[in-house]
């Protein structure tokens, strides 16, 4: 047998040995039960890292322990490929996207598979791939005719210099395209939408069925989603016209004294009176130069304009002038909102500018509120005022105060009605881009929006296009894909030109592994149901919101279309933390120039190289600007997969952020170092795995110790992975059990080699590739991989004796060894003839014995 562990060879002849036999393809057998093990797909940039090593890692150490424990297990993997960085990395090297594409799955996939991950490749998908992005469309014309589909008019990010569309990823901080300069404008397009706010309400209530997630992202979501209850109010018009508004305090209408549309409000125009329409052409212009970030960001002084037009408060008649301000967004609510400034901060702050009226409608308990004196809204508690039918009802939000007070007054009256709003936006999917999947629509002059026949998808992507990055969208230029006939009536008609948000793609792909290989349909829905919900999701919490809220989505449609049984996508979610590497920080530098390299600092006194300025040594996310990336195939090629696997799951729990340490890394190599030399020492020895059957009543203290270290090992292990994966505990427990092997006095016993045996199993999800090595090594034929997880024996967890501890008036004094589940008086009988109670208790008389069963005795003498 070997006997120096040679990480680089053995790991690549078992990952050939694997792929050649198969070893993680999925299996059907409907005998056993199923398990779904799933992470995060990634985004083929070509190089892997640490962050992909942990992510993975997880993923795979609890795929592989279910198999282990008897499941039938999906593990697959698979590429979120469309998207805007392929098309701009195509626009940068002169090379079609598809061809960089692919180019980085195969580079990634190989990289992959130096970790020994246990995906079944026969699974893989990639978004891009035109059998994949056939049934994106296909699930498209689903949401169309159901009407969750639709088209208008909607902002976009305009470069007016490249005359193109921008993505939000494409907009720097100071609103700037990221390829021109030009300052970024809002204009307005038509667009793809769909309609997830008719879910919204089976979004928000279906969260409780997701106890298996993690509580701060059900939180986030439900935020996200935005529910509200209030009122639903009609102003009018001094031209007649009904300017609606939603508040969540319709109690506070009594206090509005002006109000506040988007400078995209349908009505704009018409409210606008000749002598504002200047200023007012003026201010709409500005707004439109501005993203929705800025205009809507705390602390920004306010601007606005006057339209030159006034409403009447429905509630008491007055005459309120109705205002134009960018910090209202058309896409929220109704466009138009009510200002109350005595009780909401940032009408207080626009009031103030412009000296508008300020009305007093909640008093403080202390009744000290003066709009003369006040420096700030009040939204706190207290009792209505100058409220007429509202005046001293408690003000707030429970029963029997005023917001519903108000909704019932309004109701009665008919001048709102009680309502329930949502934060949540219908989806914009439409993308002026090359790189994604075809929306299948055609449009035609006498039939109008048609979708593309089922036959005729998937509608592939031309494969000759410029992509310049300038102009229209590039598949507009292409007459010849753009004009097709009509699939109703045959007359000449055009394609639809944009593509489809990627996070269409990466709503539904986790379907498509249950049934990769269909080409008839999306997925089987016998299939589908068998394997789904997916049982462990693992991923970032970066994608908390859109990408996991958007799947939920999709699920809930194709479930009311027929296609699946179940109503939430996956049952269990892991967010793992971040991978973070030692670097340093100049806190005088602008963000972008702050983060120096640590290969560029003596660790003795850190200052900045071209500065000289003292330096903050910091632990921070792995990146390239910060220079303090490991790339996972330096560490594989030093020390191998399984030491970068190993460190990884021992070095911080799965949810927290993990520090980069290369001495942790060292030390998970001498670990499977050590493991090696117990496992070759006992191979040479000549000693066989499949020992005599032990008997626990006929072991010697030695042997039972070393069970009660092998069983407690095995025990701790378990519960460590199906609890909430305590993959560093774990890792420690097997640490422990290869130091009592170490310990063992006689390696040639049953219970050593049962030790043996148990180690290399409850480590082989961990570190598969050593293990399996080991295992061949010691005559067994079958892999490791195929073995049944050890299973606890009670019996030999029962300790035959028991520490126990001897105190002297509360201060420990020494320990004995005594019969374990001896009684009260035993102890204190054992205690007082013990060596350590007779030396400090002699000339003393005891007083007192308080005797803690299994634990101590403690004497009280003087």
């Amino acid at each position: 047998m070997e006997s120096r562990y040679n990480p680089a060879e053995i790991e690549s002849k078992w990952q050939q040995t694997w792929t050649e036999q198969g070893l993680d393809q999925t299996l059907e057998r409907a005998e056993r039960p199923k398990f779904y093990a799933l992470s995060m797909f990634p985004y083929p940039s070509g190089n892997l890292h640490m962050g992909h090593v942990r992510n993975y890692t997880i993923t795979d150490v609890i795929a592989r322990v279910r198999r282990m424990q008897g499941y039938r297990v999906l593990h697959p993997m698979g590429w979120d490929a469309f998207g805007l960085p392929a098309e701009n990395a195509a626009i940068q090297r002169g090379v079609p996207p598809a061809q960089w594409t692919f180019q980085n799955i195969d580079q990634m996939r190989q990289q992959l598979q130096t970790l020994g991950l246990s995906y079944d490749w026969d699974r893989e998908i990639a978004t891009c791939s035109p059998d994949y992005y056939r049934w994106t469309q296909w699930i498209f014309l689903q949401f169309f005719d159901a009407g969750l589909a639709y088209r208008r008019e909607a902002a976009v990010n305009w470069d007016p210099v490249d005359q193109t569309v921008l993505a939000n990823e494409q907009v720097d901080s100071e609103g700037r395209s990221w390829r021109s300069g030009a300052k970024v404008e809002r204009k307005l397009l038509r667009q793809w939408f769909l309609k997830i706010t008719d879910y919204a309400e089976q979004l928000l209530a279906d969260l409780d069925q997701l106890t298996g997630w993690p509580e701060r992202v059900k939180l986030m979501q439900a935020n996200w989603i935005g529910k509200s209850t209030g009122a639903q109010v009609t102003f009018k018009t001094e031209a007649g016209d009904n300017l609606v508004v939603y508040t969540t305090r319709p109690d506070t209408l009594w206090g509005a004294t002006f109000m506040v549309i988007s400078p995209e409000h349908p009505l704009a125009e018409k409210l606008t009176t000749a002598a504002q329409a200047e200023a007012v052409k003026a201010y709409q212009t500005q707004a439109a130069a501005m993203s929705e970030i800025d205009r809507t960001a705390e602390g920004r002084e306010k601007t606005g304009v006057w339209t030159g037009s006034q409403a009447v408060n429905p509630v008491n008649g007055e005459k309120v002038p109705i205002w134009m301000a960018d910090y209202v967004l058309m896409d929220y609510g109704t466009g138009a909102i009510m200002a109350v400034p005595a009780h909401d901060q940032r009408d207080f702050e626009f009031a103030k500018k412009f000296d508008l009226p300020i009305d007093l409608v909640v008093q403080s308990p202390a009744g000290d509120l003066d709009v003369a004196t006040m420096t700030a809204a009040y939204a706190g508690e207290g009792v209505m005022v100058n409220s007429g039918p509202l005046d001293s009802v408690p003000a707030g939000k429970g029963p029997g105060q005023s917001v519903e007070a108000a909704v019932k007054w309004l109701e009665a009256k008919g001048k709102g009605q009680g309502t329930t709003n949502y934060r949540l936006r219908d989806w914009l999917i439409s993308r002026q881009r090359y790189w994604g999947a075809p929306i299948p629509v055609i449009y035609c002059a006498d039939c109008g929006c048609v979708p593309v026949p089922e036959a005729d998808l998937p509608v592939a992507l031309p494969e000759q296009v410029d992509l310049s990055g300038r102009g229209a969208s590039p598949l507009a230029k292409i007459e010849n894909w753009v004009n097709v006939p009509c699939p109703q009536c045959g007359a000449a008609a055009k394609r639809e030109t944009d593509t489809m948000d990627t996070f269409i793609d990466s709503s539904w792909y986790f379907l498509r592994y249950a049934d990769a290989q269909n080409e008839s349909r999306p997925f089987a829905s016998d299939q589908a149901n068998d394997w789904l919900p997916v049982d462990q999701y693992v991923g970032g919490i970066e994608h908390a919101i859109l990408h996991l809220l958007y799947s939920r989505f999709f699920t809930k449609v194709l479930r009311d279309r027929g296609l699946l049984n179940f109503d939430e996508p996956f049952q269990r979610l892991l967010t793992q933390g971040m991978v973070q590497g030692l670097t340093y920080l100049n806190p005088k530098k602008a963000d972008k120039d702050k983060w120096v390299p640590a290969s560029s600092v003596d660790p003795e006194d850190p200052r900045d190289p071209t500065t000289g300025d003292p330096l903050e040594m910091v632990y921070a996310t792995m990146s390239k600007s910060k220079g303090n990336g490991v790339a996972p195939g330096d560490v594989i090629a030093k020390y191998g997969a399984d030491t970068a696997r190993m460190f990884i799951l021992f070095k911080a729990p799965p949810e927290k952020d993990l520090e980069w340490d290369d001495a942790d890394v060292e030390g998970q190599f001498r670990f499977l170092n050590r493991v090696w030399r117990l496992v070759t020492a006992f191979a040479e020895s000549g000693q066989s795995l499949k020992g005599d059957a032990i008997q626990q009543d006929q072991l010697g203290k030695a042997e039972k110790d070393l069970r009660r270290a092998v069983h407690t090992a095995i025990k701790a292990v378990t519960e460590d992975i199906e609890g909430d994966y305590q993959f560093n505990t774990a890792v420690s427990e097997l640490m422990k059990l290869s130091n009592a092997l170490g310990d063992a006095p006689d390696p040639t016993t049953p219970a050593y080699a049962e030790g043996i045996r148990t180690l290399i199993l409850l480590l082989a999800p961990f570190s598969p590739h050593i293990t399996e090595e080991l295992w061949s090594q010691l005559g067994q034929s079958d892999s490791v991989h195929r073995q049944p997880w050890p299973t606890v024996e009670a019996a030999a967890l029962v300790a035959d004796e028991m520490t126990l501890v001897i105190q002297i008036m509360g201060k420990t004094r020494g320990t004995i060894q005594v019969p374990a589940g001896a009684d009260k008086a035993a102890l204190e009988n054992y205690a007082r003839e013990s060596e350590v109670a007779q030396r400090y208790l002699e000339g003393k008389q005891i007083k007192k014995v308080i005797v803690v069963p299994n634990k101590l005795v403690n004497f009280v003498a003087m």
